[in-house]
């Protein structure tokens, strides 16, 4: 392996600093990385976590699965690569993934203690009889 001279330190400097920061999305990018954040398919990690000047956040968006995969448009270039990502926007997808989840797990805990079988086929007299001739 040949040795590569660094004749501008300046340069590399600069190009570190930006790495540092990050880089913020574009909103069409954003919004596609919400989706996928709220569905719990995405990975932050810090780029740098001994540094405290650094901002700059490591993104992972990974496919969703059933439904999601099929309602879902996501651009192949945003799927393909891990981005170096801003530290605001990484804390609001943080935001976002954390409501997903939120989200999902009290649907989840309502749907384990719905009682189908009495809204369906116990109805009170005010709601009138069962459709389609039932009961």
């Amino acid at each position: 392996m040949k040795p590569m001279a660094i004749t501008d330190v300046g340069r590399l400097k600069n190009e570190l600093n930006k790495y540092k920061k990050g880089k913020k999305l574009d909103i069409r990018h954003f919004n596609q990385a919400a989706r996928l954040a709220w569905l719990g398919k995405i990975t932050l990690a810090p780029l740098d976590p001994q540094d405290p000047q650094c901002q700059a956040y490591l993104l992972h968006l990974a496919y969703p699965e059933g439904l999601g995969a099929h309602l879902i448009d996501l651009d192949e270039d945003l799927m393909n690569q891990i981005h170096v990502l801003d530290g605001e926007q990484a804390r609001y997808l943080a935001e976002i993934l954390k409501q997903g989840v939120e989200d999902r797990a009290g649907e989840l805990s309502r749907l384990a203690r719905r009682d189908f079988y009495l809204e369906k086929f116990f109805r009170s007299e005010a709601s009138g009889p069962p459709e389609n001739g039932g009961g």
